[in-house]
């Protein structure tokens, strides 16, 4: 136990450079994208009520009754993060089964049930912007992830790896999953769910659709790049040119979403507060139990933080796209999509803050 102390002091004065560095790394982009998320939902405001004939024209051009601008938008989110995942190095994660373990429980069995009781709790009354609570809750982070994870000095690879697994985990079980917390669970519970209408097809197309072909070309893109000009220029030059495109994407799919959104919106602006509250609650609770628990069983602040911010953070943008695939895009449950992120951001900015007072109170395991 000395050793780890000793180790940890020896080492505090280079990691509080490694977290200044980080932060000086951080892009205009990143670092004020509460605000730019706040006003791509204003100019989709501003554009939706002040331009006759916009949401018609919006909508009227579909790629499997998603409108084009919207799926270009989601694409846009989806490719360059998949890409940057090291797929290769899935099996190393293997062999730290505490992470494993703890990441699997968290993220599909906790994070999920979590948001399925605020949901209800929340919004019972509100069964659109509920089902889209739990659409949420079962789309585990594979984006901003890794953003929050590098403020906090937590650990990239495992992140890295965390992410791809739950990019193949989504593919293979977000559906059955949807049945389950949509219809089954609440019908166990006695809960009326009549109000919910969903196809599991629906879903499962959806999915194959806006997480598959990008997830494969994400795939095929670090295949074929790391082959031809080496795992250094890919990690260190292209990953890092292609990464802004994934918020371009994001600010796009808003601004498009509240053009067509707005005239709910505007006429019922609590809708965003309903919404707000529970996910507010979702993201303390589900980042405190994750950092909690991976420091009880032992895991390095590095890892420990790793699996607080990947169990804590959501994968909207699979949401947005399987609320508009099922339900469409004027939906409540594609609205609550879109407010997802505008609270996540702050949310989670604010607890890489948290992470890193917490790694000088606390004592951490060194890093094996």
């Amino acid at each position: 136990m000395y050793s780890v102390i000793i180790h940890a002091m020896n080492t505090d004065e280079q990691t509080n450079k490694n977290e200044t560095q980080v932060l000086r790394n951080l892009s205009t982009l990143d670092r004020f994208l509460p605000l730019w998320i706040v006003l791509a939902m204003a100019l989709g405001l501003l554009l939706g009520r002040g331009i006759p004939g916009l949401q018609s024209a919006l909508d009227s051009v579909k790629i499997d009754n998603t409108s084009i601008l919207i799926a270009i938008g989601l694409f846009a989110m989806m490719y360059p993060v998949l890409a940057r995942v090291k797929y290769e190095e899935i099996g190393h994660l293997a062999g730290d089964r505490k992470l494993l373990w703890l990441s699997l429980v968290l993220n599909w069995v906790f994070g999920p049930l979590l948001m399925f009781a605020l949901a209800w709790i929340f919004l019972a009354d509100y069964p659109e912007f509920r089902t889209g609570l739990i659409v949420i809750g079962l789309a585990r982070c594979i984006a901003m992830v890794l953003i929050w994870n590098d403020l906090a000095c937590g650990d990239r690879e495992a992140g890295a790896l965390l992410v791809a697994i739950n990019s193949i985990f989504q593919i293979l079980a977000y559906a059955l999953l949807g049945t389950f917390y949509l219809a089954i669970l609440p019908g166990w519970l006695g809960l009326d769910t009549q109000d919910v209408a969903f196809s599991t097809w629906g879903i499962t197309k959806a999915v194959l659709i806006f997480l598959g072909i990008p997830l494969a070309l994400g795939f095929l893109t670090r295949q074929v790049g790391v082959a031809k000009k080496g795992r250094e220029w890919y990690d260190t030059t292209f990953a890092p040119r292609i990464a802004p495109i994934a918020l371009w994407g994001l600010l796009f799919t808003i601004v498009v979403l509240f053009s067509l959104q707005g005239e709910a919106i505007t006429t019922n602006p609590m809708s965003v507060v309903l919404i707000a509250l529970p996910l507010m609650i979702y993201f303390a609770i589900m980042w405190f139990a994750a950092m909690g628990a991976a420091h009880a069983i032992g895991l390095s602040y590095a890892r420990s933080t790793t699996v607080a911010f990947t169990s804590a953070g959501n994968n909207f943008e699979l949401a947005i796209a399987v609320s508009i695939g099922v339900w469409g895009v004027t939906s409540g449950q594609a609205l609550a999509g879109v407010i997802g992120p505008l609270i996540e951001v702050p949310a989670l900015v604010a607890l890489v803050y948290v992470s890193l007072w917490l790694r000088r109170k606390w004592t951490w395991r060194a890093q094996s």
